[in-house]
């Protein structure tokens, strides 16, 4: 920190926005929608946003600097942790990874946002690499971080089961659905209908293809539910990770490749338009941190078919229908009843627009930003 600095009171904020980089899932859109409405709320101290790849979305704010490092692996924290010393960083915010924090000289004070615990309660469900990365570095975090973050109090219990100490540290900042999410006009769903060739009647389904994901069940309960509505599709949005294959298998074997439509990753324009036009978002999920999507539906107008499990009760409330995560029947059910009962479907949809209004990028960035100037 300058001498300047020191005497306007200005602080030298650094923050690693690797996730925020290329297509995006649940850290890449915290790490993304955190600093971006940090950056508005704060002109006043200086940051520097470590990355590997270019992020658009920040270039704008004059207190700002974009540092790239091209090291390979590990070797890219340590050069970060060695610049953030050379600058006199005061904050280093590490939205979506515990390995620069764990590696951060002790005048450096850091903020960590820790997101779920499936390394640790489903290490089977994820991936390996990341598993063994995190079982290695967290509790070293832990116990260096000036403030703990989670994005749920499931997230927060779950911490507290399995690190105690640490309860002083910990603050609950919710994640939030980008406001672009909202009811689009019929008008515009009738053009991207036909440019698209979307069935008429769809359930829609969103987030990466892996085992905690829970497809399997949605496959199955999907084919029972067509055994009903044969006139209905269901379409999954979200890239292929860990461990995808057996969703593929799963289709092919209630010979579902004409009723099921994997779509890969989507941008935010074309999600927008899915959520308004699907009868319900299915998200069957086993463990979540927070869950974004069930959030984005409800603030698009789409009802919600969730799983009871970890921080969803936490997150739609009353606004969705709850089912065991490896229930067939509880999914294949709730599907059976709101597409055969347009005012249950009504209720969810009012109820899930008041809620998804609790949620906000900008109120969480506000949180992050008053830890650090305390």
């Amino acid at each position: 920190m300058t001498l300047l600095s020191i005497r306007l009171n200005i602080m030298k904020i650094a923050i690693d926005i690797r996730s925020a980089a290329g297509e995006k899932a649940g850290k890449g859109w915290y790490t993304f929608h955190i600093v971006q409405n940090l950056l508005k709320l704060d002109q006043k101290n200086e940051y520097i946003l470590y990355s590997k790849d270019p992020v658009p979305g920040f270039g704008q704010f004059p207190n700002a600097q974009i540092k790239g490092f091209k090291s390979p692996g590990i070797l890219w924290h340590y050069a970060v942790a060695r610049d953030a010393k050379k600058e006199n960083v005061d904050y280093f915010f590490a939205p979506s990874s515990y390995i620069i924090p764990s590696l951060l000289h002790k005048s450096i004070k850091s903020i960590i946002t820790v997101h779920d615990l499936v390394a640790f309660l489903y290490p089977n469900k994820h991936n390996k690499k990341a598993t063994i990365l995190e079982k290695i570095f967290l509790k070293k975090a832990l116990k260096k971080s000036h403030h703990v973050l989670t994005v749920s109090n499931n997230t927060k219990d779950d911490l507290l089961q399995r690190f105690q100490g640490t309860e002083d540290k910990i603050s609950v900042v919710p994640c939030a659905a980008d406001p672009d999410y909202r009811p689009i006009k019929k008008e515009a769903l009738e053009k991207f209908t036909k440019q698209t060739n979307l069935p008429e009647k769809f359930f829609l389904a969103v987030g990466t293809i892996e085992p905690r994901k829970n497809y399997e069940t949605l496959i199955k309960a999907f084919s029972n539910f067509a055994h009903h509505h044969p006139e209905y599709h269901l379409v999954i949005v979200g890239k292929e990770g860990w461990k995808f294959q057996p969703v593929y298998e799963e289709i092919n074997k209630n010979y579902l490749n004409k009723k099921v439509h994997i779509l890969g990753y989507l941008s935010n324009s074309s999600l927008q338009k899915l959520y308004n036009l699907a009868t319900a978002l299915v998200f069957p999920s086993h463990y979540e941190g927070f869950g974004i999507p069930p959030l984005e539906a409800m603030q698009s107008g789409c009802p919600v078919i969730s799983s009871s499990s970890s921080s969803m009760p936490e997150v739609v409330g009353d606004c969705a229908l709850l089912c065991k995560p490896g229930s067939v029947e509880d999914f294949t059910s709730a599907m059976l009843e709101i597409s055969a009962n347009p005012e249950l479907r009504a209720q969810l949809i009012a109820k899930g627009l008041e809620r998804a209004k609790k949620f906000s990028w900008k109120g969480s960035a506000k949180k992050v930003l008053e830890l650090m100037c305390d």
